[in-house]
């Protein structure tokens, strides 16, 4: 890995990258992440029967909201016009649990990796608070960037042991 980290100037100091001069391109990310728990609190979650109320909706809401504002969280990210956020919340029984998966895109000069991965790792925690009153043995893992499309840098595509590609 040779790249240089971006958000460091010249003596180390932190500092927003300048994007002014980079070109606008549909820039899209894709990210995910798992939350295991016992097979009662997915059956639980699935039947709609936690007592929170909705939490696979409520989830998917907070992961949106949170890809929103992720310039607020992450002090060095750009504020973003999305186009497009979306939270998808499938069951997985060999967990078991679910799998979260965020998309974020913007046609802008910036990526949004971290837009994908803010709603992603919300709605992961969104689902732990929920259920949290019957299952606090609930794990939280496997956050991290799947895909992305277009800026300078290219494509990249995780293999199945999360290495880039």
């Amino acid at each position: 890995m040779t790249a240089a980290l971006t958000h460091l100037g010249a003596k180390g100091e932190a500092n927003m990258v300048d994007v002014g001069d980079k070109a606008e391109t549909t820039r899209t990310a894709i990210a995910e992440g798992l939350v295991a728990m016992r097979p009662e609190t997915l059956k639980m979650i699935l039947d709609g029967d936690a007592k929170k109320g909705d939490v696979l909706g409520t989830a998917r809401i907070a992961g949106i909201m949170a890809a929103k504002r992720t310039h607020e969280l992450i002090p060095l990210c750009h504020p973003l016009l999305l186009t497009k956020v979306s939270v998808d919340i499938e069951p997985d029984a060999t967990l078991p649990g679910l799998k979260v998966t965020a998309l974020a895109r913007v046609t802008g000069k910036t990526g949004v990796e971290m837009e994908a991965l803010t709603a992603v790792s919300v709605a992961c925690l969104t689902i732990y608070d929920m259920a949290k009153a019957v299952d606090r043995a609930m794990v939280i893992s496997g956050i991290r960037l799947v895909e992305k499309t277009g800026g300078k840098s290219g494509d990249y595509k995780a293999d199945a042991k999360g290495a880039g590609q």
